[in-house]
């Protein structure tokens, strides 16, 4: 039953008619072209491919980092750090967009850094953030540190090290973790709401702003449609990773 609504959105895109007739009396791709013309459209989709870009690599490099630390080392405050780490995932949207409205306004707005695709980057990335961390921490907690030991052995510095052996051995899960932290920031809107600012509109916020629109529903059935056609790929490979990563090294 899950899929009911998305094939109902692609059959709405096609529809000629702007109201949600059933059955549509023909299929016309006319809303389609009038989608790809709608500047308002293209300008969030692009918004929202920054805005998850930025979160997804800011999310790599710091996640990656803290599940090395948590990992890889011993020290006061490790379990606490986890516990930080992981605790944006579980709270309230509403709860994390208000938090972070309140900071940006008492922290950078003296600075003169006001809320835009910044504010939305970082928004995003504390909780793209615990994607990676865990899925990396599982990953080295199944890999044994003795490779990069003893490649220090022979003479590699760390950076040496990380680049020859973990990284590699890494790799996979990287790229696996870099899909669904994109496409959880691609989605995002009620943090979105609090971070973004008045001249910031990411798609789901133009969405949101145009279902409204009677003359606008047929647009918004397009993207709705792209979207779901488009989200089909990265998981398919997101799996398909996965799966390999899962198999690999088994005779």
């Amino acid at each position: 039953m899950i899929y009911v609504p998305l094939v109902l959105a692609l059959v709405n895109s096609l529809n000629p008619d702007r109201s949600a007739s059933r059955p549509p009396p023909v299929l016309t791709l006319h809303w389609w072209s009038t989608a790809w013309d709608d500047t308002g459209a293209r300008a969030a989709l692009w918004t929202s491919v920054k805005a998850g870009l930025g979160a997804t690599g800011t999310a790599l490099v710091l996640g990656t980092l803290i599940a090395f630390a948590v990992a890889r080392h011993r020290f006061f405050g490790r379990d606490a750090l986890s516990f930080v780490v992981v605790l944006p995932i579980a709270l309230p949207g509403i709860v994390t967009g208000i938090a972070l409205n309140s900071a940006f306004s008492t922290v950078l707005e003296p600075l003169g850094v006001g809320l835009g695709l910044f504010t939305v980057v970082v928004g995003h990335a504390t909780f793209c953030i615990v994607i990676v961390f865990n899925n990396v921490v599982a990953r080295l907690r199944r890999t044994s540190g003795s490779f990069e030991e003893a490649a220090m052995d022979l003479g590699a510095n760390t950076f040496r090290a990380f680049v020859d052996i973990t990284f590699p051995l890494l790799r996979s899960a990287l790229f696996t973790n870099a899909l669904p932290a994109f496409a959880l920031s691609f989605d995002e809107i009620v943090v979105t709401t609090f971070t973004a600012g008045p001249g910031v509109r990411t798609l789901p916020l133009w969405i949101f702003d145009n279902m409204t629109r009677p003359q606008q529903a047929p647009v918004v059935n397009v993207v709705a449609a792209v979207l779901v056609l488009l989200s089909v790929i990265p998981i398919y490979v997101a799996q398909r990773l996965s799966a390999d990563s899962a198999t690999g090294g088994r005779v």
